[in-house]
């Protein structure tokens, strides 16, 4: 049976993927495609090229992801990510999809055309720092003449990307809503609205997995908390592992 996983993005919430992916392994559940958009498509890279979730979150920690970060001077968004990519590749040298342990697929949207891409060959990290470019923060990626941004803005849980490659789907989904102290800065209400907004356009897809591991206590977190990085990975891996009867009778029941 193959065993398909889908990554939401979240910004550093997603980190919680990786707390996630490391319970499932322990469950020994395997994973033949993975897919994802923004924050998922990175922690889904790392993973995919055969680091364990334990080395991916030591390489986000330790990789000093801010300082690469560049003002973004023709005014299409306030910082550049193609900066970022010299990075990633100190990790993922080869740069190419082909070259991951795992398949991975990753979505981004295609701004002009207003549109969802997957990219699943060739060149790996700009395309996955493309599915990051969340608007109005990050300058869109150019790849090929084309302008790219954060796939979540069509689609934060890209299931149907894989959904016909597998006979088994897991989506982790890290993009929560719920009660938050009151929000009083302008940042605050930007982030809360952009989560709304993806939030409803992600709800028909919940139902479409086999099995959605979505942890409630993200809730309390901000989507630029990376200072907290071992927080978010300890509440994916309990609350993966919390339900780790209910998941490995589900998996047995339908292998």
């Amino acid at each position: 049976m193959k065993v398909g996983l889908v990554l939401s993005g979240g910004g550093a919430r997603g980190i919680a993927h990786l707390g996630v992916i490391k319970a499932l392994r322990e469950m020994d559940i395997p994973f033949h495609h993975i897919a994802g958009t923004s924050a998922g498509a990175i922690t889904g890279a790392l993973f995919s090229q055969g680091f364990s979730p334990d080395e991916s979150l030591k390489i986000i920690e330790s990789s000093s992801f801010v300082r690469h970060l560049r003002p973004a001077w023709n005014r299409m968004g306030l910082l550049r990510l193609d900066t970022v990519a010299d990075l990633y590749k100190k990790y993922i040298p080869h740069d190419s999809f082909e070259g991951l342990q795992i398949p991975l697929h990753v979505l981004a949207v295609d701004l002009n055309e207003g549109e969802q891409v997957v990219f699943e060959k060739g060149e790996l990290i700009r395309p996955v720092l493309a599915s990051c470019c969340l608007p109005g923060i990050f300058e869109p990626m150019l790849i090929n003449k084309r302008q790219y941004v954060d796939g979540g803005v069509l689609n934060n849980l890209p299931v149907e990307i894989i959904e016909s490659k597998v006979d088994f789907l897991i989506g982790s989904h890290c993009n929560i809503l719920g009660p938050r102290k009151p929000i009083r800065s302008m940042r605050g209400v930007i982030e809360r609205s952009l989560v709304l907004a993806v939030q409803s356009k992600t709800k028909d897809r919940f139902a479409r997995c086999n099995i959605l591991i979505e942890p409630p206590q993200l809730a309390q977190y901000s989507t630029t908390d990376l200072s907290k990085s071992r927080e978010l990975f300890r509440i994916g891996y309990q609350y993966t592992k919390s339900l780790a009867a209910d998941i490995e009778h589900y998996f047995v029941a339908n292998s």
